[in-house]
């Protein structure tokens, strides 16, 4: 593991509306493993990607072709009525996938994403960060909007919230305490 040696050039090439100061860079590899932000006096740390999420008719199914076919080991499947879905987790090694089918018909918000994309597809990512109401607070305060007014409980019993794709280059992006 080394620090990144350029962090400036590094900052300035990302998006400005989503950091103020980058403080921290830790890289192994090509990848990077942890970035820490700092805007308004709060630091918080991405600490790596936590699962990818893919929306589909029929999580059996999604489970099948990675258990079967890739030779994945794959979670049961457990409904997360509050959240409107049910979930499979995939071990990818490095990272996990996420496979999600809708619970509750339209109230459900992986309905609505399926009626758009009907044989589903991705529908977001998950970054693990070190203290998520530091980076709430400064991401609201970068007009960064929220998908709810403060986290909740998520699938491994942490807290998560999701940020506005429209905010996120068009990307759907949740946030879980590590």
């Amino acid at each position: 593991m080394r620090k990144y040696a350029n962090k400036s050039r590094l900052a300035s090439s990302l998006h400005k509306s989503a950091v103020n100061t980058l403080v921290g860079l830790t890289v192994l590899g090509c990848g990077i493993l942890s970035m820490q932000f700092q805007s308004n006096g709060k630091n918080w740390r991405v600490l790596g990607l936590n699962h990818i999420a893919i929306a589909t008719n029929d999580v059996t199914k999604g489970s099948d072709l990675f258990r079967d076919v890739f030779h994945m080991k794959t979670s049961e499947t457990k409904p997360q009525t509050e959240h409107g879905v049910n979930t499979v987790f995939v071990d990818a090694n490095n990272t996990k996938v996420e496979l999600l089918d809708p619970i509750g018909g339209p109230k459900s918000p992986i309905w609505a994403y399926l009626q758009k994309n009907t044989n589903g597809g991705i529908h977001h990512i998950c970054l693990d960060v070190d203290d998520i109401y530091a980076a709430i607070d400064d991401l609201k305060s970068h007009g960064i909007r929220l998908l709810s007014d403060s986290p909740k409980t998520g699938a491994h019993g942490k807290d998560v919230i999701f940020l506005h794709p429209k905010d996120c280059n068009g990307v759907l992006i949740e946030l879980q305490q590590k």
